[in-house]
């Protein structure tokens, strides 16, 4: 077997692995000791037929299907590990026939590659950087939502629903006098001001008194999931079954204690004031770095092949996937209920997966450009680390460490360093 590759169009490599007379013969008998068993031939026990008597049956080609798959399965794994320094393949090949003859096969497979980026600069740049500071009134609605938790809901029979009440509803949504699917439902308990419901809906609820009914009009958004809904006039004709109240507990340091183990209120207040600027922090941290990288990516180029973007949204749905696990549903209902293809629901993410995809290929660039790197003590730190928070000692944290998670750490102390000589080699400013 010989090969050769050659730098194709949109990220692609062409290799043409030619197979002389003797490797094709060969690879047919392997074919033909495989695939007899399937073969029936007059005058043979299923199996025994000779080589040239099933050709002769079936057709001088049939075994050629799979000695050309098994030549190529055998040579192309040997191709790629031997050129790994030069290209690294980022999707599956598309394998086409060049040449069949008595005397040698030559297959051509184009395969799409990680790309080569060109970035202008990612030095001397005017970034903005973030920073998110926790107000009092975030420690507030935290305070509010500890007595919101502990609530006690008590049936309300002599006034009209107000904002905060737990409504018990019948609906029936219609669009042109048509009802639609999943507008209809019996018995269902609504939190005015939840914004559970689309936008208007709940605030012409407020008012209504049990056992009224009403129709209820509003507009689905233009970005709703259901296309079929997009941007559509809709009423709902709305009856109210019951309402309750929230009957909050009085904010005292007993509670609070009970509550959420803080002594007092001004501690929890405190403790609570720590955990949001942490992940204030965070958030500031991921802004700050999309920041630096949507300014670096703008001026980056690169030809990046489909088969990286659809593997990203492969990723994207995977997640939102899990999230409707978290929920109780599965991603077919859910496309069924919105009456959208699974092509279509992809599509939404091309976009995104464009841009996360960019984004990777820079920061892989300036890591190579940099050459940035973690150093084995400076994993063994972090490691080290990670026990300390568990209470338990270094080598015995790394005996039950799996080797994903050192490669993690790895990772995550480069891309660490990274941004931190981003940030140091580029003008970071805030805005008032």
């Amino acid at each position: 077997m010989k090969y050769t590759t050659k730098a194709a169009e949109k990220s692609t490599v062409k290799i043409t692995i030619k197979f002389d007379g003797e490797e094709w013969k060969e690879a047919q008998q392997k074919a033909y000791l495989k695939l007899r068993g399937r073969f029936a031939v007059n005058g043979f026990r299923k199996g025994k037929a000779p080589k040239n008597v099933i050709e002769h049956a079936y057709g001088k080609g049939v075994f050629y299907d799979e000695a050309l798959n098994s030549m190529f399965a055998e040579s192309y794994g040997k191709i790629i590990e031997k050129d790994a320094k030069k290209y690294t393949v980022v999707g599956d090949p598309d394998v086409s026939v060049d040449k069949l003859e008595d005397d040698g096969v030559t297959l051509v497979a184009v395969v799409p590659v990680k790309p080569e980026v060109k970035i202008s600069s990612y030095k001397g740049m005017k970034i903005k950087e973030f920073a998110y500071t926790v107000k009092d009134e975030e420690v507030e609605e935290e305070v509010k939502r500890v007595l919101d938790r502990n609530a006690r809901k008590v049936e309300v029979t002599d006034r009209a629903a107000v904002d905060g009440d737990i409504v018990n509803i019948d609906f029936v949504g219609t669009v042109d006098g048509v009802k639609f699917e999943g507008g209809e439902a019996e018995g269902f308990d609504l939190t005015l001001g939840s914004g559970q419901f689309i936008p208007g809906f709940e605030e012409q609820v407020v008012g209504m008194n049990i056992g009224e009914t009403k129709d209820v009009n509003v507009t689905f958004p233009e970005n709703y999931q259901a296309e079929n809904l997009k941007g559509k006039a809709a009423v709902f004709a709305v009856k109210l079954n019951g309402i309750q109240a929230k009957e909050l507990p009085e904010l005292t340091d007993e509670f609070i204690k009970d509550a959420t183990g803080s002594e007092t209120v001004a501690e929890y207040k405190e403790k609570a004031k720590e955990r949001l600027q942490k992940q204030a922090d965070r958030r500031s941290n991921d802004a700050t770095e999309n920041s630096i990288l949507e300014a670096i990516a703008a001026n980056a180029e690169a030809e990046i092949p489909q088969a990286m973007i659809e593997r990203e949204i492969d990723g994207l749905v995977q997640k939102f996937e899990y999230q409707l696990m978290y929920q109780g549903l599965k991603l077919q209902d859910y496309l069924d209920f919105l009456k959208i293809t699974n092509a279509d629901f992809r599509k939404n993410y091309e976009e995104q997966a464009k841009k996360n995809v960019m984004n990777q290929l820079v920061i892989s660039q300036i890591i190579k450009e940099e050459n940035i790197e973690a150093t084995d003590e400076e994993v063994d730190a972090k490691v080290a680390e990670q026990a300390a928070s568990v209470g338990k000692e270094t080598e015995e944290y790394k005996k039950n460490m799996d080797p994903r998670q050192f490669d993690y750490i790895r990772s995550d102390i480069v891309i660490t360093k990274l941004f931190d000589m981003l940030k140091a080699n580029n003008e970071m400013y805030k805005e008032d």
